[in-house]
């Protein structure tokens, strides 16, 4: 009666309508579209800004430093040389040394660490007393700083008054030069990762453990399992997927590794890992290019060379399952 009444007199419609009385109830329903279908890329968009500042962008960057010959001292000025600075690192031995030290490094520190996270995690499963003591005492080394737990396992593995040599020569054994030796200093560095992360990956198996459901240890219970067949067949396949995020994990930050070998070098050495590169990581490698040679395009290179291993070993392990998974 209204609108009739305001377009008898004006000869125009009221605003906000179409002569139906519509158009409300259209944008009403065009902005409960908007709400839920633009509400949950609202709120996942803070992170992708983030990723693109902090991660995509200094990605694009890095390989773009690495096609060119560019100095610390004047970022500013570059020079183009294409794919020269991956022909070089090709064919440069500290980069293989420094690519297998990783390797080994990585070995021998992540198959211990997460087994003894299993056993540790396993163990901690059941009901026993002071466990929330237990649990937290398990995250301390992971909240510790790398600087600290990195100097005082120095201090142990000190050739001549460090605790492990004192141990071994009560019994008789001659001390070990735990930095100056290839595979000692290495297996120094692996405990430091170690004692690290074993608490961490614990606790994480430890919450994947608890969400399996008690009916399935009852039924193995029932068919005359024991604790080990238990742990064996329902256990592990039930925390598969947490080995497996684990196993990533432990893949990245052994490929990364720079803080523990350059704190145990105690100086100088620590850069190039060691007097003969003997326990020198890529992590390492890439900081000696960029900030003791001044080199930013070959470190930008060492960058992408650990980034293009990291996407190499992932898509090979993808193609496994898959040829695995064909096959059965």
């Amino acid at each position: 009666m209204a609108t009739s009444t305001t377009k008898a007199l004006t000869g125009e419609e009221p605003p906000g309508t179409t002569g139906d009385g519509k158009t409300p109830r259209r944008r009403g329903a065009l902005l409960h579209r908007l709400d839920v279908k633009g509400a949950p890329y609202a709120f996942v968009a803070p992170f992708f800004v983030v990723f693109a500042a902090f991660s995509f962008y200094p990605l694009v960057y890095t390989s773009w430093i690495s096609l060119h010959d560019v100095e610390l001292a004047t970022l500013d000025v570059m020079e183009w040389v294409a794919f020269d600075n991956y022909v070089e690192l090709w064919g440069d031995s500290r980069f293989w040394n420094a690519l297998q030290n990783t390797i080994t490094i990585g070995v021998i520190s992540t198959v211990p660490q997460l087994m003894m996270a299993l056993g540790l995690a396993h163990l901690l499963n059941y009901r026993m007393r002071a466990s929330l003591f237990f649990r937290v005492a398990s995250l301390v080394p992971y909240a510790t700083s790398v600087a600290a737990a990195a100097l005082v396992f120095t201090m142990i593995f000190e050739r001549d008054f460090g605790m492990i040599n004192w141990a071994l020569g009560s019994v008789g054994i001659d001390p070990v030069d735990w930095e100056a030796d290839k595979w000692p200093a290495q297996a120094a560095i692996s405990t430091i990762v170690i004692w690290r992360w074993t608490g961490y990956n614990a606790l994480l198996y430890l919450a994947a453990m608890q969400a399996i459901p008690a009916e399935r240890y009852e039924a193995a219970s029932l068919d005359g399992a024991s604790r080990w067949k238990q742990f064996t067949h329902v256990t592990v396949p039930g925390i598969r997927s947490t080995i497996v995020f684990t196993i990533v994990l432990s893949t990245i930050g052994a490929t990364q590794l720079f803080g523990e070998p350059l704190i145990f070098g105690q100086g100088p050495n620590g850069v190039t890992g060691g007097a003969d590169n003997q326990y020198q990581t890529l992590g390492l490698l890439l900081y000696e290019e960029g900030w003791k040679n001044y080199q930013m395009g070959r470190s930008a290179t060492v960058a992408w060379a650990m980034f293009m291993l990291l996407v190499l070993a992932f898509a090979a392990q993808r193609l496994i399952k898959r040829l695995r998974s064909r096959t059965s």
